[in-house]
């Protein structure tokens, strides 16, 4: 079996690098396929969820791995990139086993299982041979007790659904993932368990998730929240992805969550709620880089090193006279990023501005802006009221996302895994139901 460790726990795979026999990169592991079954044979493992460009889960059976390393696993080279769904039969060892509450039937004992090992056989079939297991504590993000290793069969009612299963041990396995990453696997979760993992999340962390989850996802988390801590994440959300979010909910819940929320974090999303979705006012975010005339290079580009900045607002800062805060003072310009970097830190940006350029009116659509950025090669444009007042900036990432359909993505890859048809190897490994 060389290649393969003695035993695996399953939860350490999570995000790990999938290579093919060439050391080129083609995914990451997300999660791992397990047949629970019945009667006292272990639970056979079928294969590893991959998650392949753009986002894509896909099924890699497990006879076809090779090696598995603490930081990558190879595979053969063979990888049907139809898209990964989970048939009756199976189990999501990350996404359903952790955090469940079984029984150690000697002692009668409650524990939360916090990991899952599988060991290889000869024949080289994986099996769930062990569970890392605590006591059970109370409270979704409570932390608990030593962990202990038994044997799988030493547990009872590992293979029952819970109601209310928790998801602190889910949340921490993924607690490094990105919030574009995290929010594709929480896509991927049951209703129930997206609402279980939602409740294990912090505000900011749920909220940064949030903001790359589709709007039925956004939708159906939000009301499962209640109405203060739902408002408390919209407080944590920019404004331009918590306006979005209120538009698509009824107008009574949406006064109910404004209400709730900090004045000042309301304010800003009232304001981007006047305007209609598909103009420049609707897409634009409030919160730009802005600064004075005064400021120096070295200024503006202390601001735009912010790690929480989107590289298109990052590209340029807009120039405007006090107040600072949207809607501005007397909007004056834009400076560009590579113009900050060819001028000394000393100087001020009052010098700088590319003012030839025309701003965007709230009022614009969306395919009029859209055909601005394309004209000037732009990666952000201003939005000016006719007053010359900044109001905010619109970004080429949220006009493509309004200008491509929803499931643009898909379609280019389902049609790939049409050509290929289905993958023998894995339809008899799956239809078997993880019998041998």
């Amino acid at each position: 079996m060389s290649g393969f460790p003695t035993r695996v726990f399953i939860a350490r795979l999570a995000g790990i690098a999938v290579f093919d026999p060439l050391g080129d990169q083609v995914g990451r592991v997300r999660d791992v396929v397990v047949a629970l079954g019945g009667g006292k044979r272990p639970p056979r493992v079928l294969g590893l969820v991959v998650e392949v460009q753009p986002r894509r889960p896909v099924f890699l059976p497990i006879t076809r791995v090779t090696t598995i390393d603490s930081d990558a696993i190879i595979f053969d080279g063979r990888l049907n990139v139809r898209r990964f769904q989970q048939r009756e039969a199976e189990t999501l060892a990350i996404a359903e086993m952790l955090d469940r509450r079984v029984r150690l039937p000697d002692t009668g004992a409650e524990r939360v299982v916090v990991d899952v090992a599988m060991e290889p056989t000869r024949t080289r079939d994986w099996h769930i041979t062990k569970i890392a297991v605590q006591p059970a504590g109370r409270g979704l993000r409570r932390r608990r007790g030593p962990v202990s290793v038994v044997d799988w069969d030493a547990v009872t009612e590992l293979s029952t659904p819970e109601e209310d299963q928790g998801a602190a041990g889910l949340v921490a396995t993924f607690e490094k993932m990105k919030a574009a990453d995290l929010a594709h696997v929480i896509h991927e979760l049951t209703e129930k368990r997206r609402a279980e993992v939602a409740a294990a999340l912090n505000d900011e962390r749920l909220a940064d998730v949030l903001e790359e989850l589709p709007e039925d996802d956004q939708v159906e988390i939000l009301g499962k929240l209640g109405s203060d801590r739902a408002a408390d994440v919209l407080d944590a959300m920019d404004p331009d992805d918590a306006a979005d979010l209120l538009n698509e909910l009824p107008p009574a819940q949406r006064e109910r969550l404004l209400a709730l929320m900090e004045p000042e974090e309301a304010a800003p999303v009232r304001r981007l709620l006047t305007y209609a979705e598909n103009t420049a006012g609707g897409l634009m975010t409030s919160e730009p880089v802005i600064v004075p005339p005064d400021a120096t290079v070295a200024d503006a580009l202390a601001r735009v090193r912010n790690p929480d900045l989107t590289p298109a607002l990052a590209a340029q800062v807009y120039v405007a006279r006090p107040p600072m805060e949207t809607p501005t003072g007397r909007y004056l310009g834009t400076v560009h990023f590579q113009r900050l970097l060819r001028e000394p830190p000393s100087t001020l940006v009052g010098g700088l501005l590319d003012s030839e350029l025309g701003a965007l009116r709230p009022a614009l659509s969306l395919e009029a802006v859209a055909c601005h950025l394309a004209t000037y090669n732009l990666v952000s444009a201003a939005v000016v009221d006719e007053s010359g007042h900044l109001h905010g900036a619109v970004t080429i990432d949220d006009v493509l996302d309004h200008l491509l359909p929803e499931d643009w993505r898909e379609t280019v890859m389902d049609a790939i895994a049409e050509e290929h048809g289905p993958d023998p190897e894995e339809e008899a490994l799956r239809g078997a139901g993880g019998r041998a």
